[in-house]
């Protein structure tokens, strides 16, 4: 592995030397891949679009991250932050200089990617998902065949160049040698895949995303577990990224593994709570969730709740305080974009009819 990590360094030293002037592009796009935009951006607007495609997003969003974090454990990936500091391929007054970034210093394993691995899997429902919508209109004639494959080819160029270019932003910040983040691009994809295959997801009861939650959980614990048990530290890269990040305010408690599982965890238990709640069923099924008046309306209201989300810190003084209140943010998400904003604008809609009449 020295190899591919000495190759990666210059790769990354190449990037860094001749785009240095991209680095606020490319720190914007490594940020517009972080996974947890899913569940506040693109969640969201699609899910008002359509129900199944903006739950098969999460889902894929959350499997593709526990996969993720699953891997990771496995793998043992280093980070090129701090293995140039530790490897004995360079003496010490010669390693490479790669430059830090105040998004650089992920505490949790290396590879694969977490960020091409979640942005992958969720652009490839989204991609699939508008494809199979508009497929059933490409037989009609040969025009609207030329038509969908036109559409179908804008919409994977679309795909491939987001990936790409979060891919090279990973790579430029030195938080990921390139091989991680292609193999997070194909893992994610291979998600993306398996949940077309899956579209029951969008009819599951509550017992059973209990259940599944539950089920997630007690395999991460469990391989944790085990790992402790054979003498491996699986938090062994927060001392690393802790000791080489250079600057300690760029260590944050939402970067390490256990925090992407309580949150993801969280927005899996949400989503189950809000699809089979009477006030999703009552506004989102009833004859509201029809009305181009009422999907526009929810949006506004949503991306605006959203936005006061963003102003919530949740305090980290405690790292099991942190975890709790962390599931809880993000499974109140779900619930408010599901049931509460709709319900409450199904019922504001409701009053202004009946004062029409």
């Amino acid at each position: 592995m020295d190899f591919v990590h000495s190759s990666g360094v210059l790769v990354i030293r190449y990037i860094q030397n001749n785009y240095g002037e991209y680095r606020d592009f490319l720190n914007l796009i490594s940020t517009v891949g972080d996974p947890r935009n899913v569940f506040s951006v693109y969640f969201p607007l699609w899910f008002y679009l359509s129900h199944s495609v903006g739950t098969k997003m999460v889902w894929a969003a959350v499997f593709g991250d526990w996969l993720n974090l699953i891997f990771k454990w496995i793998l043992f990936g280093q980070r090129p932050y701090w293995w140039v500091h530790e490897t004995q391929l360079y003496n010490n007054d010669s390693f490479p200089h790669l430059e830090q970034f105040h998004i650089t210093c992920e505490t949790g394993p290396g590879s694969p990617s977490g960020h091409a691995m979640g942005s992958s899997c969720v652009w490839y429902v989204m991609i699939t998902s508008a494809l199979n919508s508009t497929q059933c209109f490409a037989a009609a004639n040969e025009h609207t065949s030329k038509r969908f494959w036109i559409l179908r080819s804008c919409l994977w160029t679309t795909f491939w160049i987001i990936q790409i270019s979060v891919c090279i932003s990973r790579v430029f910040i030195a938080t990921h040698f390139p091989h991680q983040v292609i193999l997070g691009l194909l893992a994610g994809m291979l998600v993306g895949e398996a949940l077309e295959h899956l579209p029951s997801v969008c009819n599951v009861s509550l017992k059973a995303y209990i259940q599944i939650t539950v089920f997630l959980f007690c395999i991460a614990v469990s391989l944790y577990l085990l790992l402790r048990l054979a003498g491996v530290d699986p938090l062994w890269s927060v001392a690393k990224a802790k000791r080489w990040c250079g600057n300690p305010d760029w260590i944050h408690l939402d970067t390490t593994p256990f925090a992407g599982l309580v949150r993801n965890l969280g927005a899996l238990s949400g989503l189950g709570l809000a699809v089979n709640s009477d006030m999703f069923i009552q506004s989102c099924k009833g004859k509201s969730g029809y009305q181009s008046r009422f999907k526009i309306m929810c949006v506004a209201a949503t991306l605006t709740t959203l936005q006061l989300y963003d102003l919530v810190r949740i305090p980290t003084h405690t790292e099991l305080l942190f975890y709790i209140l962390s599931f809880c943010k993000t499974a109140s998400i779900p619930l408010v974009v599901v049931a509460v904003i709709p319900y409450c604008v199904h019922l504001m809609m409701g009053n202004e009819d009946r004062k029409l009449v």
